[in-house]
Parts: structure tokens; sequence; C-alpha cells
């Protein structure tokens, strides 16, 4: 395994390079190319001030050289050993350890190492909480659906998994902006950024009134989260779906009423009959994990609004609760195609294994059926799911340009966008060697997952 590993990473030495020069190769064959008069033709500056510059960015980056020679010089400054240059671009030397030079952005003029560190843990943030969401939801309905195979779960997740997966993530982050955070509808989250510009001199916890406000809050919560897990663990289904379709048309007439203006009675009478129905269907299901989630977040929401409506003191939502209110629609929209996907890729791997053989045989031997399903057939279904792991967080990179520009949050997606638009060439390959670099990560990762999920699987 040791000596698989090390071979794999010197691998990635040349699959790098080879990433680098084909996107090096497409900017230099681009109509106009990256040149010095293309940066300085858009700007509006006498003829000498050109000059200049166009001499500036020619020294600085050799653009007036031929093209391998341009790509052979940046790969040169990038690597920590190589040639060293003098002040006018010539070689001066040799050395083992001179240090990575990614360049300077010619958008920003700032080192594109600077911006990549800057932008980097924003792109994470959104893929760390995304990838949990994302395996939770998918495992958890891909293995009820798997183990309901023909039933109402099963029939009613596909049709709403397949609905999900086919809206594109640009319609759903426009949708969600327009109905969640716009004044003319609910605005309930922001629609932009990652934190308010209060939210800087904001302490970092919530703070409260009082211990008055304290104790209403925590109330509140408790009594709502309660009654609502309570509520969805019923055994009798008329009586759990008669309570919630109930709750839910009372929830749609409370949106109704908050919306700005006077609602028309259509618009009470469509939200009512849709949350009620929602409500219902929730509570219909006999999947009692997924009542219990969804009406306690729902009971953990009215709670906290009631604690808030209550509370008598002033109340600090405090950076952590601002960046986490502007986290959730961003975090939605980046989510909910992946877990469609994989949900229905978990139900197709744990069906061909709760019918195979060795799930007949522990069956035949007095082993229980949950057992069965997760000590055997789970664990011989995460193959596919290790597979596409290896491709999710690359996925998501790529998904988070689409979301981090409608949410307008400065983060790699973004500046990548930003960078090939202005042909900026020392950004745009310093971001493809960091992208590219985490795939090849991602695909070394799930190699050596194969081998702990099956033993079978051997690199010696």
């Amino acid at each position: 395994m040791h000596t698989y590993i090390l071979r794999r990473l010197l691998l990635m030495i040349p699959t790098l390079l080879g990433i680098t020069l084909i996107v090096f190769t497409v900017m230099a064959a681009a109509p106009g190319g990256v040149t010095a008069q293309t940066l300085v033709g858009a700007q509006n500056l006498d003829p000498e001030a050109k000059r200049a510059l166009e001499e500036y960015y020619n020294r600085i980056y050799g653009l007036d050289d031929p093209a391998p020679v341009q790509y052979l010089r940046w790969l040169n400054n990038v690597s920590p050993v190589g040639f060293t240059l003098d002040e006018e671009g010539d070689i001066d030397g040799f050395s083992l350890w001179k240090g990575s030079d990614f360049g300077k952005s010619f958008l920003y003029g700032r080192p594109a190492l600077d911006l990549i560190t800057e932008r980097v843990p924003i792109t994470l943030l959104l893929n760390v909480l995304s990838i949990p969401l994302i395996y939770l939801v998918a495992i958890s309905v891909g293995v009820r659906a798997a183990t309901r195979r023909g039933k109402s779960f099963d029939v009613g997740s596909g049709i709403t998994l397949l609905g999900l997966w086919s809206v594109p993530t640009m319609l759903a982050g426009v949708l969600m902006i327009g109905f969640f955070a716009n004044d003319d509808v609910w605005r309930w989250f922001p629609a932009s950024g990652l934190s308010a510009r209060e939210a800087q001199d904001m302490p970092f916890l919530p703070h409260f009134g009082g211990l008055g406000d304290v104790g209403i809050l925590f109330l509140c919560v408790l009594l709502a989260t309660g009654l609502a897990v309570w509520a969805a663990r019923w055994r009798h289904t008329r009586w759990r779906v008669t309570v919630f379709v109930a709750a839910g048309g009372v929830l749609g007439g409370l949106m109704a009423n908050a919306l700005p203006g006077e609602a028309h009675w259509f618009t009470w009478l469509f939200l009512i009959v849709f949350v009620a129905a929602l409500a219902g269907l929730s509570a219909w299901t006999d999947f009692l994990a997924l009542r219990v989630a969804t009406f306690g977040i729902l009971g953990l929401s009215l709670g906290a609004a009631l604690g808030a409506y209550f509370m008598d003191g002033p109340f600090v939502r405090g950076f952590l609760l601002d960046r986490l209110w502007h986290l959730v629609l961003p975090v939605l929209a980046l989510s909910y195609n992946g877990f469609a996907f994989l949900a229905k890729l978990t139900r197709t791997a744990v069906l061909e294994n709760l019918l195979a053989d060795f799930a007949r045989t522990a069956r035949a031997k007095g082993v229980p059926e949950r057992d069965v399903l997760w000590r055997h057939v789970f664990r011989n279904s995460l193959l596919p799911l290790i597979t596409v792991s290896a491709t999710l967080l690359p996925a998501l990179l790529a998904g988070s340009v689409v979301v981090e520009t409608i949410f307008s949050i400065e983060g790699m997606g973004k500046l990548a966008v930003e960078a090939v638009k202005g042909r900026d060439r020392e950004l745009v390959l310093s971001i493809t060697l960091f992208s590219g670099l985490l795939t090849l990560v991602g695909y070394l990762v799930a190699d050596v997952l194969y081998a702990i999920a099956d033993p079978r699987v051997s690199y010696d």
C-alpha cells in the first residue's frame, strides 16, 4: 500500500503538468491570445502610458516571447527547483530550493497565491457543510427506498429526487433568492455575501439582553421541538396526518399573512393547501427518521421565532449566527443536486446486494435483517459511493462557481470566473493547478477507501 501511494503521488506531477499545459494552450490559442496589447488595449491610457505598461508586462511575464518559452518560464517560477532569474528576466543560476512563485495577477495587481489563500477557505467552508449533508440525506433515503422497493416511499422519493436532479443549480439559486431573500415576498435570508457589514463589529457568539431572554428562548425551542418530535413519533397514522395537516394549514396562513401588502385570496388558498399537503405527506410516510428530522427542524425554527418574539431585551445575533444565516441558501443550492443523484445510486447499489447470494445466506443462518442490511449489504454497497466521492469534491468546486456568482460570495468559483473573463493567465493557471491537485488527491483517497471497505482489494 505504501509503495502504491508513493507511486500515485509521483504520478501526480506529470498529470498536473498535462492539465496546466492544456489550459495554457487553450488560452494562448484563443482569439487575441494573452499579450500585452490585449491586456492594455481595454484601458483608457495615453499612448506613452500604454507603451510603458506593455513593456512592463513583457518584462515581468515575458508576453513577447514564444508560447512554449512563456509556459516554461511559468513552470520554472512555480517549481521549487529550477533556474533563478535576475531583474531583467535572464537566467543567472540554478537552485535546488528557490521557492515557488505563482506570479502576480493582471487584474488585481496582487500575488496569485495570496488571492487563492484568501478565497480557498470560503469555498472549502461551503463544501465542508455540503458534503456531510449530501451523504446523510442520500444514504438515509437511498437505503430506505431500496428496502421498500416498489412501495409508496420508493416511488415518491424516486419522483422527488428525479425532479430535484433535473432543476439546474442556477435556476434553483435564483428562485431561492426570489422567494426567500426578497423584500417583495419573504425576507427570511440574506440575498448575497457571507456576512453583513455590521456583523464585523459584533461579538462572535450571540448576546441576549439578560438571563430571562435566554430562558424564554430555551423554553420555546425546547417545547416546540419536543412537541414536534413527540407528534412525529405517533404510531396512529390517521391522527398524525390530521394534526400535521392542520398545523401545515396554520403555517401556510401565517406565510400568506407575512407577505408584504394585502395578499390575494388565491395566494392564501394556495399556500394553505400546499403547505398542509406537504406536512400531510411527510406525516403519512412510515420512515420514522425522516418524520422526526423534518418536524424536528420545523419545530426548532418555530420555537426560535416564537422565542425571539417574546424576548424583551436587545438581541445581538453575533458573527457566528450571522455567518450561519448567510450560509443556509448557498449550502442548499450546492447540495440538493448531489444528494438527489447519490440517493438514486445508493438505492441501486443496496438493492443489488440485497438480492445477492451472500445476503440470502446470512438470512438463512438466522442473522437479523438489520444486521444483514448494515453489516453485510451496506458495506458491499460502499464501493459505488466511494467512486462518486472521488468526483464529488471537484463537482462541488465546479458547482460553487455558479452558486458563488449567484449569491455574490467571494470564493474560488467567482475568482475563477473573473480570471477567465479578464484573461488573467497567472491566476487561471494557479487556480487550475490547485483544483487539479484537489481532484487527484480525491482520487487517491478513494483508492485507499476501496481497500478499507473491501478487504479483497489489494494494491501490493
